[in-house]
This record gives C-alpha cells, structure tokens and sequence, in this order.
C-alpha cells in the first residue's frame, strides 16, 4: 500500500552558498507528522510558500524507492516522501494524495532536479544517481492537510494541461 513517510515544512533554505562548505543547521520540528497545504501558496511554514518564483512548484514529492537507505527529506529538501508512488512518471498529471482527510490535488509541474547538493547529503555520487528520479515539483490545486501514514492515490488527466 501507498504510504507517506515524512512529510518537510522547512522555514529556511538550508543549501546556499557552495556545496563544499555544507548545508546550514536545520531548524528543530522540519519533519512534521502533518502538514496544511493550500491551493496556488504551497505548504503553511515552508520556505516556499507563497513566494512569487515557487508559485508553480511550491510543494516537492519524491520516492523512497528512489533513495538510498537512511536517506530522508533531511537530505534531499523535499516535502513529501512516499513509497509506492512512481512520481517521477507523473510529469503533467494531477496526483491525487488522501491520507484521510480528503484528497490534496497536487499538479505536476515539472522535475525536481538533483543538484551538487547530493554528492553532500546524501552521499558520494548521488546527483547522478538521482537524475530523472529526484522527484517532482507541484502545484497545489486545492486546500487540505497530509499526514504521515497511508495514503490514498490517484492520478488524474490535468486539465489545464488538455485542449
């Protein structure tokens, strides 16, 4: 079954500067056990939210399956990690994601792209081995909240992207 296994609402942006130098500290309570998403903003307490450059990728999704082991959201600077999910397929779609609070519609903009970063904190040669799976950048389409556990997944025609 489908499952959300940690979910990342991150109030800094922790890779600046060069990858040599290492990320900055993380701020206590990142991981969170839910997070309040609405439409067109992004996740509430993110770095993200509501910033003018994010607004069409403000929420990030990635595979377990596409990590190494020990490897979370820490490390990788998405929001929503899950197993069972081919996110990386879901480029133009809507995914639909209910972990029981009703479904969070998230549109699938585009890639998130592996950087430098990897080879940092996830480990040696990581950003090669994450291109093409380093997950996907969404936009919200609806109000709602996602919590770590099952998960209910659809993935949906978008729309906007059609006719």
């Amino acid at each position: 079954m489908p499952e959300i296994v940690e979910l990342l609402a991150s109030p800094v942006h922790r890779f600046e500067g060069r990858p040599s130098d290492g990320p900055a500290p993380a701020p206590p309570g990142e991981l969170v056990p839910e997070i309040r998403v609405r439409a067109g903003l992004g996740i509430t307490g993110d770095r993200y939210f509501n910033h003018p450059a994010h607004r069409d990728a403000s929420v990030t999704v990635i595979a377990g399956e596409s990590l190494p082991p020990g490897a979370g959201l820490t490390r990788v600077r998405r929001n929503i990690l899950v197993t069972g999910i081919a996110v990386d397929d879901l480029v133009g779609s809507v995914l639909s994601l209910d972990s029981g609070s009703g479904p969070v519609l998230l549109r699938a903009r585009r890639r998130a792209n592996p950087c430098a970063w990897m080879d940092v904190t996830v480990g040696p040669g990581a950003f090669r081995a994450l291109r093409g799976k380093g997950g996907i950048r969404c936009v919200p389409l609806n109000d709602g909240v996602l919590r770590v556990g099952p998960v209910v997944v659809a993935v949906l025609e978008d729309q906007a992207s059609s006719g």
